[in-house]
């Protein structure tokens, strides 16, 4: 003996019954699913996938990337989270809105990642700041 489901049995209760009854009706032939996903679209409650946004290709805007010898990239790495830290004490002293997030290496140097678009004074503080910095060899620059 074979049971057949009422669509009120087979899916969850809605909020407004009168709403998907009148979708029942008006497409008999769809599904409980096809009728929640027409509900859904009504009421706009639609999942939306996240959407990363990611630079693959190019440097963003948001990055500085400062050449420097492998030496001295290796010497500055060793103490990064000092140096965001002197950078963003300078920026902030400087009236900046600019924050360093981190700094990576990059084969040709290291790249500066920050929160928001440098302005031309905020990339000199920062290119100053690490060409002065003790880790770095100013004879490799």
């Amino acid at each position: 003996m074979k049971t057949t489901k009422f669509y009120t049995q087979a899916s969850k209760p809605p909020a407004n019954t009168a709403e998907v009854l009148k979708i029942k009706k008006a497409f008999p032939a769809l599904n409980t699913e096809k009728i929640d996903q027409v509900n859904n679209i009504i009421k706009g409650t639609t999942k939306l996938k996240p959407r990363i946004q990611m630079n693959t290709k190019e440097p963003s805007r948001k990055q500085i990337i400062i050449p420097i010898s492998k030496e001295n990239v290796d010497s500055f790495i060793k103490n990064s989270s000092l140096h965001v830290t002197n950078i963003n004490r300078q920026l902030h002293n400087a009236k900046s809105e600019i924050l360093v997030n981190y700094i990576r290496t990059k084969p040709l140097g290291i790249t500066v990642v920050t929160n928001k678009i440098s302005q031309p004074s905020d990339l000199m503080l920062i290119d100053q700041y690490i060409k002065n910095s003790n880790d770095v060899n100013a004879l490799q620059v």
